[in-house]
């Protein structure tokens, strides 16, 4: 049998956040007969750097103080040819930046990009640059349909160059069997729930509005909004200002993501941009009736009224009145919710995700 093909798996950071989650469960989760996967990064603390060294994978740093260093560009040239890396694959945007151009100056090895977010999002020169880093790559992974349209049909990437591996989450960790709720919202009778970072792109305003329209529909109801962000003294100040502060309940970001899911009876992500929320399939796995604006790859997960309920980006009326349709019908609650955990279990997993990668890795590298 042929030794595992080594591999570089690189981001910024190995803390809390979707990426770095993605990279941390590939990484643990790719075939080890097939391949050596290497995590690199500018910072190594943090959860997922914890989470992968207890399971072997090899982590290095690369000393990155800023895009104008040339320092780590050399550092991870001369480890993609000391280690006899084959394939370097960089997961988030500072990684394709800075990442791509460095690992093709080493002339030993694949190199793989990533778009997992919204390219509308980014400034102009920060656009410019990946546009560049598309020239430099043998191949861009995207993690829904929306963003292999827009990067073929806006940034001119050809098509042959794309592929689709949508995000996969552990299903043992994120599941449906609900327990207490966290202490702060025992005794509420219904809740609704945001999981996500408080960002302006999360538009979760439109979220406080519509519950304050809704939130007499179900005495002893609570809205619970969780993440970290530059809008959360925006955020409380709003809901001051709407009344409805002692219905709501703001908890940083926390690693015990599944918990806080599985207090949630209907979770909403009011977003103006997606690419594919790894806070919605979380939900979905975990039993929440998911509600969603209809943007990005949003409605590749749910499918209105099936799986979930969409509404228009910005709509504040218009996701009132979802939230009073649920709230007013237990049974389409409920339905929506179930067949939402079953699409995740069917389509979603980690271990999908990780045969959907093993198969593009080995299309770039056909002798192995």
């Amino acid at each position: 049998m042929a030794n595992p093909v080594p591999i570089l798996l690189m981001v910024r950071e190995l803390n809390l956040g979707g990426t770095e989650r993605q990279l941390a469960e590939m990484a643990k989760a790719l075939d080890r007969s097939r391949f050596a996967p290497h995590v690199g990064c500018f910072r190594p603390s943090g959860l997922r750097g914890d989470e992968l060294r207890a399971a072997g994978v090899p982590i290095v740093q690369f000393h990155v103080p800023s895009m104008a260093s040339i320092r780590g560009a050399f550092e991870i040239a001369r480890y993609v040819r000391d280690r006899g890396i084959r394939l370097v694959h960089t997961f988030d945007t500072p990684a394709n930046l800075y990442g791509v151009s460095a690992a093709r100056m080493a002339g030993t090895a694949v190199v793989v990009s990533s778009q997992r977010v919204d390219r509308c999002l980014w400034p102009g020169a920060v656009r410019h640059a990946l546009r560049i880093t598309d020239h430099l790559v043998d191949g861009v992974v995207v993690n829904c349909e929306y963003l292999r349209r827009q990067l073929r049909d806006n940034e001119k990437v050809p098509a042959g160059l794309i592929h689709l591996c949508y995000n996969g989450i552990d299903t043992g960790v994120f599941h449906a069997r609900r327990g207490e709720r966290p202490a702060a919202l025992r005794g509420a009778s219904l809740v609704i729930g945001a999981v996500c970072a408080l960002r302006p792109e999360k538009d979760l305003a439109t979220l406080l509005e519509a519950f304050a329209s809704v939130h007499d529909c179900a005495p002893g109801m609570k809205l619970a909004v969780v993440g970290s962000g530059p809008c959360l003294a925006d955020l409380e100040d709003r809901a001051r200002r709407l009344g409805i502060m002692p219905q709501c309940f703001f908890e940083p970001a926390t690693p015990h993501v599944a918990d806080w899911l599985r207090a949630i009876d209907i979770f909403v992500l009011p977003s103006l941009s997606e690419a594919l929320s790894n806070a919605l399939m979380e939900a979905m796995s975990c039993g929440c009736c998911a509600v969603a604006s209809r943007v990005g790859g949003n409605p590749e997960l749910i499918t209105d009224g099936e799986t979930g309920m969409l509404f228009e980006a910005r709509d504040v009326a218009g996701l009132a009145e979802v939230l009073r349709k649920l709230l007013c019908d237990t049974a389409l609650r409920s339905a929506l919710a179930s067949r939402g955990v079953r699409k995740i279990q069917e389509q979603f997993t980690l271990a999908a995700a990780a045969q959907r990668m093993s198969a593009i890795y080995a299309k770039l590298l056909p002798e192995h």
